[in-house]
């Protein structure tokens, strides 16, 4: 647990009465203020709030930490003022979480530049597909790639990505054409575990159409599925940001022209924005600038989809 981080949660219920305006002027989810509360009392082993379902009011346990925390967190903050004051220059151990393979197709290029920018900085890169707990797991910063993004953390847009429906030429020569979402019933689907088998597709008049497929294939890992569809074995929808050069050399056919999956959004995001360190600020700020304009993956796939 962040000790500090939670005498700053616990001093804003506090002022705020109540874990849904704590929430929302620290700008993360009432669920993590509730879990830092809960985790601080544990640690501390006494009550500190009582609660009701209409107000919240401190124990004397509570009011004594709460006394103290004032002058703990103006010291914090008195002494940050200073330090930043002082640290132009990024420096330090930057922990970054991304997707393994965004990780490797479009963010591994662009690492030295940002090292011959800001020697100082040393960069921790971890690729793990799974989703995983900034905070808890002690990471600065994480590339997620999301339909909505995170309630629970500060988010930064970096780019947006086309989820494309397709197959190779010589499984369509072999299988036929499908036209509507409906015929994917009667075609091999490689299923995605965040995609399932239930396929959504919106049609030109905005109405939805919802498809469950099936196949014999069923993997966790996007290249996999890449791979097997350049191999003719069956259908996949995958972002072009893994997909876009088989897209634009013709080795896969984007499907079902006048249907549209939904795009999703490459993100930053980090623990809070307030107090947000000079590494991490100048690494989203490169990454924004890197992704700036039309997302490369998309400059050779916007005349063919």
């Amino acid at each position: 647990m962040d000790r500090l981080r939670a005498y700053e949660i616990f001093m804003t219920v506090v002022s705020r009465g109540s874990f849904n305006k704590a929430a929302d002027l620290l700008d993360t989810s009432p669920a993590n203020v509730t879990r830092y509360v809960n985790d601080l009392e544990t640690y501390l082993g006494c009550r500190l709030l009582n609660r009701s379902s209409r107000k919240l009011s401190l124990t004397e346990s509570g009011e004594a930490l709460f006394e103290r925390c004032k002058s703990i967190l103006a010291d914090v903050a008195e002494t940050e003022a200073l330090v930043s004051s002082n640290s132009v220059k990024p420096r330090g151990r930057l922990r970054i979480n991304a997707p393994l393979s965004f990780g490797i197709l479009h963010l591994a290029p662009l690492w030295p530049e940002f090292i011959r920018r800001y020697p100082e900085v040393e960069l921790d890169i971890s690729l793990i597909d799974r989703v995983v707990d900034i905070v808890e797991e002690g990471y600065d910063l994480v590339i997620r790639i999301s339909r909505a993004g995170s309630v629970n953390h500060a988010a930064r847009k970096l780019a947006s990505s086309h989820n494309v429906l397709c197959a190779s030429p010589a499984y369509l020569q072999q299988h036929g054409l499908p036209h509507t979402p409906e015929d994917l019933k009667e075609h091999e689907c490689i299923t995605y575990t965040y995609s399932g088998d239930e396929w959504s597709f919106t049609d030109n008049s905005g109405k939805l159409h919802q498809i469950k497929v099936k196949g014999k294939v069923h993997t966790n890992n996007g290249d996999t599925a890449r791979a097997m569809a350049l191999c003719g074995a069956g259908i996949i929808w995958q972002p072009t940001f893994l997909i876009g050069p088989d897209l634009a050399s013709g080795a896969l056919v984007a499907l079902l022209p006048d249907y549209k999956l939904p795009d999703i959004d490459v993100l930053a995001m980090y623990p809070s924005r307030r107090h947000l360190s000079v590494k991490v600020r100048m690494m989203i700020d490169f990454l924004v600038e890197a992704f700036a304009g039309t997302a490369p993956w998309d400059k050779t796939t916007d005349n063919k989809n």
